[in-house]
């Protein structure tokens, strides 16, 4: 049992990822208007000034140095967006429940065995092999990682908790695992308080702090983590959640500090690098972040996106003899949808030299690897508008804007289109959604105020 679970085992932790079951169909109540800096959601469309230098990816989060599984489908407030998440998320397969994204992790649970299964889960007398302490904790393991079957693991733990008199730490711990598979959140934060009472664990503090996230406690979660850094200090994995919630919550100088504090007690650490050469790149300092993204070439990683960010760092650096061979690269490894970016990129730097026409071609090539690539749409709809095709820009701001309704460029660009053929109507509702996703835009309020000049005068 224990060979066959560790072929398949798998760091269930930082695969966690909430889809569409847990999002529509989630019984817990939340504020709908919380305060701000308090929760994920809000945190995706926020009033700052950040968001006019910081990009936005397909989920309308900030950029961050590295793509985990939890923030790739985003929180989506509708059941269009949920449906929609999966296409944005660069994965084909619909994101219905965490057990189900356990088993694509692992599928050597649907291995079809010859002679049937190694053990009949279902004929088990599992009160029988809870009360052998040294049987019931591998046969868990196989039951929840192997066979994936979380019911039938649950039971397990209920009786193994039951027959240890309720003093082991890690039953509790089990239990909380298979509570939140099921969705019982706050089934799994008793558990886990109770286990970490028992025995502090790094396991319990973490996902205590998951727990907290998933019912858009981010600030509570912080709080769990800064408790366990007292019992475990300089515990890398504690900081690097710390360090992902402050970011998700927008505080990029507080989460910044902590990866800081990551490469301190581990210089090898690819996403505390990566997140601070991001930061650098989008604070103007490409030559800093250049030296971040040499280190992580140098420890071996070797993907488009750090080509990608290399061929930028070198272009906004002005070493322009390293950005085409940057580029190049990336475009050699890219894989599907991860070309239409560099393509994207390259159309920015074609731009910044004046080559229109290049520009125009890579941003239809990004288009014709992701159709649903919202800032190739804005840019190609403002070289559109420099070449006087202004219905075909129209169209391109309008197709940008439905993808990305996040992104204020589209929005400002059909407002000042709209306002120079007349359609005064228009402009004032594509400013407004401007101002929207982006308050502090000053075109955007300067156009707002002469608007509402012309239909005061009308």
């Amino acid at each position: 049992m224990r060979a066959m679970t560790s072929q398949i085992m798998v760091d269930d932790i930082e695969a966690e990822e909430e889809g569409i079951a847990e999002t529509l169909l989630d019984m817990d109540t939340i504020a709908q208007a919380p305060r701000p800096g308090t929760s994920l959601k809000t945190s995706v469309n926020p009033h700052s000034s950040g968001q006019g230098f910081r990009p936005r990816g397909d989920t309308g989060r900030p950029v961050s140095g590295v793509v985990r599984p939890s923030t790739q489908c985003g929180r989506a407030s509708s059941l269009e967006a949920a449906l929609r998440t999966p296409r944005t998320a660069r994965s084909a397969r619909p994101s219905t429940s965490q057990s189900a994204r356990t088993v694509r992790l692992g599928t050597a649970s649907m291995v079809s065995q010859p002679d049937g299964p190694f053990i009949q889960v279902a004929r088990l007398h599992l009160p029988k092999y809870a009360a052998d302490d040294k049987l019931a904790k591998p046969l868990f393991q196989y039951i929840f990682y192997h066979e994936n079957d979380v019911r039938n693991a649950l039971d397990l733990a209920v009786e193994a908790t039951k027959a240890v008199q309720f003093k082991d730490w890690w039953w509790k711990l089990q239990l909380a695992k298979c509570y939140f598979l099921l969705g019982l959140i706050r089934d799994a934060e008793q558990q886990l308080r109770s286990a970490l009472k028992q025995h502090p664990t790094v396991e319990g503090f973490l996902r205590i702090a998951r727990v907290y996230i998933r019912l858009d406690q981010p600030l509570s979660a912080v709080e769990i983590c800064r408790s366990g850094l007292q019992v475990f200090p300089h515990e890398v994995t504690l900081m690097t959640e710390i360090a992902r919630v402050l970011e998700g919550l927008n505080s990029i100088p507080a989460s910044v500090k902590y990866y800081k504090e990551i490469l301190q007690k581990d210089a090898t650490n690819i996403e505390g690098i990566a997140c601070i050469a991001v930061n650098h790149f989008y604070n103007d300092q490409p030559e800093v972040a250049l030296r971040f993204y040499r280190r992580l070439l140098q420890m071996g990683l070797y993907n488009t996106e750090l080509f990608n960010n290399l061929g930028l760092c070198c272009f906004y650096s002005q070493q322009y003899d390293m950005t085409i061979s940057c580029f190049e690269r990336a475009l050699g490894l890219a894989v599907d949808e991860a070309a239409a970016d560099v393509w994207y990129n390259i159309a920015n730097v074609a731009i910044a030299l004046g080559d229109l026409k290049l520009a125009s071609q890579c941003l239809r090539l990004a288009l014709s690897v992701d159709s649903n690539h919202a800032p190739a749409y804005n840019n190609l709809g403002v070289l559109e508008h420099r070449r006087g095709n202004v219905t075909q820009a129209r169209s391109y701001f309008q197709a940008a804007g439905a993808l990305a309704p996040y992104l204020y460029e589209p929005f400002y660009n059909s407002a000042v289109i709209d306002n120079a053929i007349g359609d005064l109507q228009s402009s004032y509702v594509a400013v407004q959604k401007a101002l929207q996703a982006y308050p502090a835009h000053k075109s955007s309020n300067e156009l707002l105020k002469d608007l509402k000049k012309l239909f005061n005068n009308i």
